[in-house]
């Protein structure tokens, strides 16, 4: 048995997502997060034995999600995983795009994200607000570099 795992009582086990982790298992995700980078560097994948001695491979992508997973532990983050195609309520929704739930509903009226309903309830797809933000971001490049564009046109006149 670890430290890390001394500090922490059987009944005390309990997910990250709705709390904070404590120092001990941000520091088990920090070392954690370094062996697991090292390994995949070295093998170029991960190998996973357990007490029978059974291993399982783990391929790169996979290792890299965990890696990153583990990066968010050791930061003090809580964290959520979310499948692609999970439906979110608005608040969900508002809260993964960092506004406010009559901002994103207004946007949902727009059509600007797509959306379904449930009786009275709207539901967004995961998969549209990724798309959405997505989006968002490359128009906003453009017009950064459009702005680029016309400050240096303006410099040579």
């Amino acid at each position: 048995m670890t430290a890390t795992e001394a500090d922490v009582a059987p009944n005390e086990v309990q997910g990250l997502k709705d709390r904070l982790p404590t120092a001990a298992e941000i520091d088990s995700a920090a070392h954690a997060a370094t062996a697991i980078a090292v390994a995949m560097e070295l093998d170029g994948g991960l190998k996973i034995s357990g007490e029978n001695g059974d291993a399982v491979h783990i391929a790169p992508a996979v290792g890299e999600l965990i890696i990153e997973l583990l990066g968010h532990v050791s930061a003090g983050n809580m964290v959520t995983l979310v499948p692609v195609s999970a439906m979110l309520t608005t608040q969900q929704a508002a809260d993964i795009m960092n506004v406010s739930r009559p901002h994103l509903t207004k946007l949902l009226k727009q059509g600007e994200i797509q959306f379904e309903e449930v009786g009275k309830h709207r539901r967004v797809p995961l998969r549209a607000l990724m798309e959405y933000r997505e989006d968002k971001a490359r128009r906003q490049e453009e017009a950064m570099q459009k702005l680029s564009r016309l400050g240096q046109e303006y410099d040579r006149a």
